[in-house]
């Protein structure tokens, strides 16, 4: 009998450590993984920035997005122009908007930094290719560096 109830034991350690094992990292995942509430408010501060609806003369707005991340949960906003003109116009246009607005330019053409919503906020300008430009703020709580 005493066998007996030392095997229930050890199955019974078994099951919980099983258990602890395998429910710990899907409880995390659960509870931690994915865009929340933060990440919505995050957004809807990076939307409000007028650079975004700022264009160079002959630019037309093909589309703006919004995005955040599942597992990393950076969020991502922009907007895509269909533009003729050359990278150097468009990089002197942003430039000049950015500046406007309060970003601040980095050593990455095209690249320029604000505090947003609690982090820091990256500005990103690329383009255009294939006729279109790329107009996109990308940002996160983890204060990760975007260029």
């Amino acid at each position: 009998m005493s066998g007996t109830g030392a095997g229930i034991r050890a199955a019974a350690a078994v099951a919980v450590s099983g258990l602890l094992l395998a429910g710990l990292p899907a409880l995390y995942f659960l509870t931690v993984h994915g865009c929340g509430e933060e990440e919505d408010r995050l957004a809807e501060v990076m939307s409000g920035e007028t650079v975004l609806d700022a264009a160079p003369e002959g630019a037309g707005r093909k589309d703006r997005y919004q995005e955040c991340d599942d597992d990393d949960r950076f969020v991502v906003v922009g907007a895509r122009y269909r533009y003729d003109g050359s990278s150097e116009d468009a990089l002197r246009y942003y430039g000049e908007a950015a500046r406007a607005d309060g970003w601040r330019p980095r050593t990455a053409p095209g690249c320029f930094t604000k505090p947003m919503g609690g982090t820091t906020a990256y500005l990103g300008v690329e383009g255009p290719d294939d006729g279109l430009l790329h107009v996109e703020i990308v940002a996160d709580r983890a204060k990760s560096q975007w260029c």
